[in-house]
């Protein structure tokens, strides 16, 4: 703990939570508004004030004293992000600024005092710029110590060096912000911060503990730490402007060396790499382009030249506008090139792996596949993310080569795929995402069990294969043992996963032996064996096994999104085993098996 009190210059604005609101959410803060938080007033307005409103009062007697209030709930996030900009504009004049809470930072008054001409010259060029820049109202105050410094905020005023603790000695108890102990110090007689003060350091903290001794040393003029200032971002961004436009991919190279090659340097110099670059250009008639591109690496100034190169070569040989794949030219040249390092890291060295994972072959596959994404755009490159959900379609998604692999919903960290022999019987099926332990109903494995895969195509089925996770039992039992990332997904389809999902499920008819189509009750009752399947304008094709259902009903409690449907595994006397879906009392192929 600081044992001599650092000159503090304490920025204050008044009901900030009240503001916040006004500047986020458009809440006139001129009308009466409390700001509500475990139905409780933590600030209010001037007009509520004036209504007889105050902090601690509940919602229904904040109401009843004024019955055209306004209320807002507590957010501190909304608070914080409302107040960078004010934070922002005081970095502007003085350096190294701390921010106590929302509504609140404070700074070393040394520095501004003497090169903005003593405390008060200071204190007023804060004050204006933050009302210029930001059109927020503030109060600034200096003493010696951030409590008292903000304690002298409140009233506008500077302590005079030496002064604080004669300052303090009057004030109640209660401006130590700690209700409970305020309370407790007023019942043992102790009614203002001099008179607790001046009890001894040792017998405050063995009668009220270390919170106690800190409030203490507050109230005697000491801090319990010194000021702990953020450093303000460096600038790393690097622009180029040109007289001439750049309309030629040879003189938009040369731009994207020269201009890489200094956005190396300044990175370099704050020991820095960059993960993710932004690429900003501006044409002669104002056309603004951007650009993002990253790496699983760290970036280069020979690699960030070469995707400047490339983004520029994709958008300056664009397409005419008379048709083509590739995405419109810019109607001019470029006259302005920004880079902005999105992602940046500590230069800490990459080791190459020693089966290739780093190393050249993937360096050399990665900007093969990066030029011709700078060529067609950011989706013409995109892999598979594995991640959870009940059916195929929802396990995988398609991200742009080089974005963050982020899986779409959680789900259980990748397993080896369970052997055939090793596979356990099929569960039952599983109703609003719980698994059922009731038998699977009558029917339900004929010739074909969940653990063989089946090879074919259905009629018509033209997709792209994409890969499903293995799901089910048999990844559950087989993760035994070891702590699971995510809960798994009850209902899934049972092991094996499908070789192809279908980008769009295709109709299709199922019928019985009798030729009468085959129906599910709402109970899951099969009205008779499946035995002949038709997709869309196809041949009928002969069932020789099937296994099912699994009922899922998801997110009933959201009727637009809400969707039941139960699912079959199907095989067929061609070979082709198929993923069928009734939902509605239309049946679908949802996925094949190879």
């Amino acid at each position: 703990m600081s044992g001599v009190p650092q000159r503090t210059l304490l920025l204050w604005c008044p009901d900030w939570p009240v503001l916040a609101a006004e500047i986020v959410d458009g809440v006139p803060a001129t009308d009466p508004v409390v700001v509500l938080h475990a139905n409780r007033v933590v600030a209010c307005s001037e007009r509520a004030r004036a209504e007889g409103i105050r902090r601690g009062l509940r919602r229904r007697e904040a109401q009843g004293r004024c019955p055209h209030l306004t209320v807002v709930d507590h957010d501190p996030g909304r608070d914080a992000r409302a107040f960078e900009p004010v934070v922002a504009a005081v970095e502007e004049v003085v350096a190294g600024v701390e921010v106590i809470r929302p509504g609140a930072c404070a700074t070393a008054a040394r520095g501004p005092s003497r090169y903005l001409g003593g405390e008060e010259a200071a204190a007023e060029r804060i004050v204006e710029h933050v009302a210029q820049s930001c059109a927020v109202e503030s109060q600034v105050g200096i003493a010696d110590g951030v409590f008292a410094a903000g304690l002298a905020a409140r009233e506008g005023r500077i302590v005079a060096p030496g002064g604080t603790r004669e300052c303090l000695a009057t004030r109640p108890v209660e401006a130590l912000g700690r209700p409970a102990l305020a309370d407790l110090l007023r019942r043992l007689g102790v009614r203002t911060l001099g008179d607790f003060a001046a009890l001894p350091a040792g017998d405050v903290l063995a009668r009220f503990g270390f919170d106690g001794a800190l409030a203490h040393r507050l109230a005697g003029g000491r801090d319990d730490r010194p000021l702990a200032v953020r450093q303000p971002p460096a600038d790393l961004i690097v622009t180029a402007d040109y007289d001439e436009p750049v309309d030629r991919v040879d003189a938009a190279a040369f731009a994207a060396r020269t201009l890489a090659e200094l956005l190396h340097e300044r990175l370099a110099g704050y020991g820095l790499a960059c993960t993710r670059l932004g690429i900003e250009a501006v044409t002669a008639h104002g056309q603004e382009l951007h650009r993002v591109w990253r790496h699983d690496g760290l970036l280069t100034a020979a690699a960030i030249a070469d995707r400047v190169r490339w983004q520029l070569d994709g958008w300056l040989t664009g397409s005419n506008g008379r048709g083509g794949t590739r995405p419109a030219r810019p109607t001019a040249g470029i006259v302005r090139l920004r880079l902005v390092p999105d992602g940046v890291l500590a230069q800490a060295g990459l080791q190459p792996g020693l089966w290739g994972e780093t190393g050249a072959e993937r360096e050399r596959a990665h900007r093969a596949l990066s030029r011709v994404q700078g060529i067609l755009g950011p989706e013409a490159v995109v892999t598979a993310v594995l991640g959870g959900g009940r059916s195929p379609a929802d396990q995988v998604r398609l991200v742009p080569w080089g974005d963050e692999r982020v899986p779409a919903r959680p789900g259980p960290p990748p397993l080896p795929p369970a052997s055939p022999a090793a596979a356990p019987p099929v569960p039952a099926g599983s109703v609003r995402g719980v698994a059922s332990s009731r038998p699977v109903p009558a029917g339900s494995v004929r010739g074909v069990t969940s653990s063989r895969p089946a090879a074919g195509a259905a009629p018509g089925a033209a997709s792209a294969p994409v890969v499903v996770p293995p799901g089910g039992r048999a990844g559950r039992r087989a993760g035994r043992g070891r702590a699971m990332a995510e809960p798994p997904w009850p209902g899934r389809i049972p092991p094996p996963s499908p070789a192809v999902v279908l980008p769009a499920p295709l109709a299709a008819d199922v019928r019985d032996a009798a030729g009468d189509p085959v129906v599910v009750s709402a109970r899951l009752a099969v009205s008779a064996a499946p035995a002949r399947l038709t997709v869309g304008d196809g041949r009928p094709a002969e069932i020789t096994g099937w296994a099912g259902p699994w009922p899922v009903d998801e997110r009933w409690w959201a009727p637009a999104e809400a969707r039941r449907r139960a699912r079959f595994q199907v095989c067929l006397a061609d070979g082709a085993a198929l993923l069928l879906a009734v939902e509605g009392g239309q049946w679908l192929v949802e996925a094949i098996y190879d």
